[in-house]
């Protein structure tokens, strides 16, 4: 899967695409939404045996659409069924970390298209598989860094990319580490978003927004063979200074 290619889930609404004429680029995403929501319901129909589902079941789920995409319909579907008690209180709280905009007109909640109807129960546990699956990519995220991420400057510190940012075929632990090197962003309280950052697995520099980094990796979490690449950055006369994440002097 991880040569594949998959499309990218479009953020926005049906009318904040209007207004930006992005209208091909949701409906193509939103066409995408509805094929996975009927591949969940198929694979749970298929996989679900009156008692217990079938361990594969959201594996085949992703290996066709993606994690992005799955964890996309799955948020959209359990917050279209907040209501619901069948669903546990953690899958309910997982999916509100993911923002999915109200898409409401006159005639009916486009949301609404994609929400996945199976037995909530059994849903359920598909979720679980999910999470349990996308857990195994041992990915970073805020429980890996310092606190106050708000309050915290970058520049020249290992800072984390949020996995939501990485395309799929990069959605390792190794390409969310990056040196940050400066940009308005990098700054806490800063009304600008750039920061300027170099990949620690290959050296790749390029620009990201404030809201795309999940926070200042702590030095307990930083692996070897990022120190390493940290060091060949820095420099054989400089060392890091462990002082609220690897920093760069």
């Amino acid at each position: 899967m991880a040569d594949k290619e998959f499309l990218s889930v479009y953020p926005y609404s049906f009318h904040e695409a209007k207004r930006l004429n992005e209208l091909a680029c949701w409906k193509e995403s939103h066409k995408e939404n509805v094929a996975c929501k009927k591949a969940i319901e198929e694979a749970i129909r298929n996989g679900f045996d009156g008692m217990y589902l079938d361990k594969d079941c959201a594996g085949r789920v992703i290996a066709e659409f993606g994690y992005h995409r799955v964890a996309y319909v799955l948020a959209n579907s359990l917050q279209q069924k907040d209501y619901d008690g069948r669903f546990s209180r953690g899958n309910h709280d997982w999916a509100k970390q993911t923002y999915i905009p109200p898409d409401k007109d006159a005639y009916s909640d486009r949301n609404t298209y994609f929400t996945v109807d199976s037995h909530p129960a059994v849903l359920d546990g598909f979720v679980n598989q999910y999470r349990r699956v996308y857990q195994s990519l041992g990915l970073f995220d805020y429980t890996h860094c310092l606190p106050d991420t708000e309050k915290q400057d970058f520049e020249g510190k290992v800072v984390v990319l949020s996995p939501k940012t990485l395309k799929e075929s990069c959605l390792t632990a190794r390409d969310q580490l990056w040196l940050c090197t400066g940009g308005f962003g990098s700054h806490a309280g800063s009304r600008g978003q750039a920061v300027f950052a170099t990949c620690l697995a290959d050296g790749e520099r390029t620009r990201w927004n404030r809201s795309d980094i999940v926070g200042v990796l702590a030095d307990s979490h930083l692996p070897d063979w990022a120190q390493e690449k940290l060091q060949e950055l820095q420099g054989p006369e400089q060392e890091p200074t462990g002082m609220g994440g690897m920093e760069m002097k």
